[in-house]
C-alpha cells in the first residue's frame, strides 16, 4: 500500500483519519468515566446497604435490650410483692393463729394441731419441717414442673416463722404480749376479733401471691401431685382435709372449754377463709368495662387513646328512637381511669348514654395474658 502526497494530510489504514482515532479515544475514556460512575455508585449502594444493615441490627439490639430489661423489671416487681405476700401470711399466722390454735387447715393448720401434742416443738418449727418435706416430695414427683415461685414461697415463709421464732426468744418476749389472745390464762380475751385478723391479714397476703403466681408452698404442693396423678379434683380433696385438720383443733386441748372455743373459731375461720381470699383476688383484679353511646365520637376516642392510654373499639349505630346517627364505644381501664372518663363524658356528653360494669377476669393486650 502505498500514499500519495498531497498539501493535504495523509490517510492511513484508519478509516476516519485523525478526527476518527480522536473520537475513538474519547469514546473510549468517556466508557472508563461511565464505568467508574456506575462502580462507585454500586459501591455507595453496597456502603448504604452496609450501613442500612447495622443500623437495622443496633435497632434490633436495642428493642431486644428494652425488651429484656422490661421483662427484668416485671420479674423484679412479682418477686418484690411474693416477699410482701409471703410477709402478710407469716405476720397473720404468727402473731394471731399460732397463739389462739386456730386452725384454718393447710400446713399452718396441721402445726397448730401438732404442737397441741408434741409441745416442745414450735408450731414454726412444724411448718419449716413439712414446708421442706413437701418440697422434696414436689421435686421428687413433679421434677422440672414444678414452679420456682413456689419454692421461693415456701422457704421464704419458713423462714420469716423460724425468724419471728428467734427474736422474741431472743428478745424474752412474755406471754402477755398480745392481750387479746385466748388463753386458760386468759379465756376471756377478744375471740372474734383475733379470728379476724388470724383470716384477714393472711387471705391479704395469699391473694397476693395468687395474683402474681406465686405460692406458700405445702398442701398447694400435694395439690399438684393429686392433678397430676389422679382424676380427683385438688380443691375439693385440700377442702376434705382442711375440715378433717379443724375436726381435731376440738380434741387437741386438755379443757373441753378451750376444745370447743379453739374448734368453733377453726370451723368460722375456715369458711372466711375461703370467701375471704376469693374477694381480695376480685377486688384487686377489678377493671371497669364501659359502653358508651355518643354523637362526639371523636373527642371521646382521642381522650381514651391520648390521656388515658387505653384501647376502644368503636361502631356506628342508630338510635331506635330518634333515628339519629350515634356511634358506640367499649373500653376497659383501672377503676381510677373510669372516674377520669366518666367526668370528661359529663362535660363534653352531657347527654351520653353510659353503662358501666364491674370486671374481674380480662385477658388480653394490657390486662392479663390470654
Amino acid at each position: 500500500m502505498s500514499f500519495i502526497k498531497t498539501g493535504k494530510k495523509e490517510r492511513g489504514p484508519f478509516k476516519g483519519g485523525y478526527c476518527d482515532q480522536k473520537m475513538s479515544l474519547s469514546n473510549v475514556n468517556g466508557l472508563k468515566e461511565s464505568g467508574t460512575k456506575k462502580e462507585s455508585k454500586t459501591k455507595a449502594a453496597a456502603d448504604a446497604t452496609k450501613a442500612a444493615g447495622k443500623a437495622n441490627d443496633a435497632g434490633t439490639h436495642d428493642a431486644a435490650g428494652k425488651k429484656g430489661s422490661a421483662r427484668a423489671k416485671e420479674i423484679l416487681r412479682e418477686y418484690a410483692m411474693i416477699t410482701f405476700g409471703i410477709f402478710l401470711v407469716a405476720v397473720g399466722v404468727y402473731f394471731f393463729k399460732f397463739p389462739n390454735n386456730i386452725s384454718t387447715g393447710g400446713v399452718t393448720g396441721l402445726a397448730v394441731v401438732l404442737n397441741q401434742i408434741f409441745p416442745a416443738v414450735s408450731a414454726s418449727n412444724f411448718v419449716s419441717i413439712f414446708n421442706v418435706f413437701f418440697l422434696i416430695l414436689g421435686f421428687a414427683v413433679l421434677g422440672r414442673n414444678f414452679g420456682v415461685k413456689t419454692v421461693y414461697g415456701s422457704l421464704l415463709l419458713s423462714l420469716f416463722l423460724e425468724l419471728f421464732d428467734l427474736i422474741f426468744k431472743f428478745c424474752n418476749v412474755p406471754a402477755t404480749f398480745l392481750p387479746l389472745t385466748v388463753t386458760q390464762a386468759n379465756p376471756t380475751g377478744e375471740p372474734v376479733l383475733e379470728l379476724f385478723f388470724a383470716v384477714a391479714i393472711p387471705a391479704v397476703g395469699t391473694a397476693i401471691l395468687f395474683y402474681n403466681g406465686g405460692s406458700s408452698g405445702g398442701t398447694d404442693i400435694l395439690a399438684m401431685i393429686i392433678r397430676k396423678y389422679t382424676n380427683m379434683d385438688s380443691g375439693r380433696a385440700l377442702l376434705i382435709s382442711d375440715v378433717l385438720l379443724v375436726l381435731l383443733t376440738f380434741y387437741s386441748f386438755e379443757t373441753m372449754s378451750m376444745a370447743w372455743t379453739t374448734g368453733l373459731l377453726s370451723m368460722a375461720g375456715l369458711v372466711c377463709k375461703s370467701l375471704v381470699v376469693d374477694n381480695v383476688v376480685e377486688d384487686i383484679n377489678r377493671s371497669k368495662y364501659f359502653l358508651i353511646v355518643t354523637t362526639h365520637r371523636a373527642e371521646v376516642e382521642e381522650y381514651i387513646t391520648k390521656n388515658l392510654k387505653r384501647g376502644a373499639t368503636t361502631w356506628q349505630c342508630e338510635g331506635a328512637y330518634t333515628h339519629g346517627e350515634e356511634y358506640a364505644l367499649i373500653t376497659v381501664m383501672s377503676r381510677y381511669q373510669g372516674y377520669h372518663l366518666r367526668r370528661f363524658i359529663k362535660t363534653i356528653d352531657p347527654k351520653a348514654f353510659v353503662i358501666v360494669t364491674n370486671s374481674s377476669d380480662i385477658v388480653g393486650k394490657g390486662f392479663k395474658e390470654i
